[in-house]
């Protein structure tokens, strides 16, 4: 059965056009699912019981299902969500004291295959759809009502711009059914060279955020081997169009890995390799993963020297806040570890 989220405002006003019954339905619809958060038919009390008989027939609301739940000390929630075919994504629930984040999948599993994240171990199944993308904020939400979601990131299972017509249509469907401001939206990439430019041509004032992990491409292709593809001359040409384009300054992700990634010497040739790009550098932790092994994360010492080179070099720097950890907040790690033995869905 299809499902209502992912439809735009002109796909509902098709859908109640077939039902034979006045455009405003749609308008009713659309506040329903994406500002008040309906799960059912039932909930939509404005409507006729005769039009939600109709339609229940069809279409069913959401497109996501919450299948497990876990929380931690500092409050970030990790959810496993299940899909009509039967797959899980992960999505997190990240409350700050100014601000409320949720960080989103776009593809169960992810086939960049970086060396340090537990999503790639699996490989690909296959791209979510925009509503299945977009419904990861709406169930986060009304699973924590107190509090309205402000940011979405699009940070967490897969590659988001090798499902780029998925991730642009609930990028639109968060901005405009939603209400959530692009300027508030995230999206994370590899490197997908031609990804970047195509979303540079969206008209959406999103955040781009380059995990780019080293300062060279032989390292770079160690630990991202989608590097391999675009190397990071091309990825920051693309960046740089991103920026003429938009406006926007990128943020560059990257992950430091002890006695890999993290001297000051390394530190400098990043400084160098970043130069005339606006944007800051996001330091991350390593946040340990069972199946990778041979990484961990540098002491305290070792990431302040790498950050004091950075900002000596006039490049601002932020320091990911570590929060999650005990419940398997590192993308790909709560599926992997729950895998097919889901508990029964969470009400």
């Amino acid at each position: 059965m299809k499902s209502l989220v992912g439809l735009s405002h002109q796909e509902l006003m098709d859908v109640v056009a077939a039902a034979r019954q006045p455009a405003y339905r749609a308008r009713q619809i659309a506040a329903w699912v994406y500002r008040r958060g309906a799960r059912s038919w039932s909930e939509m009390t404005d409507l006729p019981l005769s039009l939600r008989e109709v339609l229940s027939g069809e279409w069913r609301v959401g497109a996501c299902e919450l299948a497990h739940r876990t929380e931690s000390r500092d409050g970030v929630r990790k959810y496993l969500l299940a899909l009509q075919d039967g797959q899980t994504i992960e999505s997190v629930y990240l409350p700050y004291a100014d601000r409320v984040s949720v960080c989103v999948s776009s593809q169960v599993g992810c086939p960049a295959g970086c060396a340090f994240c537990a999503t790639g171990l699996g490989g690909l199944a296959r791209n979510l759809s925009a509503g299945e993308i977009a419904d990861q904020v709406l169930c986060l939400q009304r699973d924590n009502p107190d509090r309205r979601i402000s940011h979405v990131v699009f940070m967490g299972m897969g590659e988001p711009l090798l499902n780029t017509d998925a991730v642009v249509a609930s990028l639109r469907l968060l901005a405009g059914e939603v209400g959530i401001s692009p300027r508030r939206m995230t999206v994370s990439t590899v490197g997908v060279a031609p990804g970047i430019l195509r979303l540079a041509e969206e008209d959406l004032p999103v955040t781009l955020a380059l995990s780019l992990h080293a300062p060279d491409d032989a390292l770079r292709s160690r630990l991202v081997p989608m590097g391999r593809k675009w190397r990071i001359a091309e990825v920051l040409d693309a960046c740089r169009a991103y920026h003429q384009r938009t406006g926007r300054n990128l943020t560059f992700e990257y992950i430091l890995l002890r006695d890999v990634n993290d001297s000051p010497e390394q530190a400098a040739a990043l400084a160098d390799l970043l130069e005339g790009l606006p944007g800051n550098v996001n330091l991350i932790p390593y946040n340990p993963v069972d199946a990778a092994t041979e990484f961990a994360a540098p002491p305290p010492s070792r990431i302040r020297a790498f950050r004091d080179v950075l900002e000596r070099a006039g490049r601002p720097t932020t320091q990911r806040m570590q929060r999650g950890q005990p419940i398997d907040a590192a993308c790909g790690q709560l599926r992997r570890r729950v895998g097919e033995s889901l508990p029964a869905p969470v009400r």
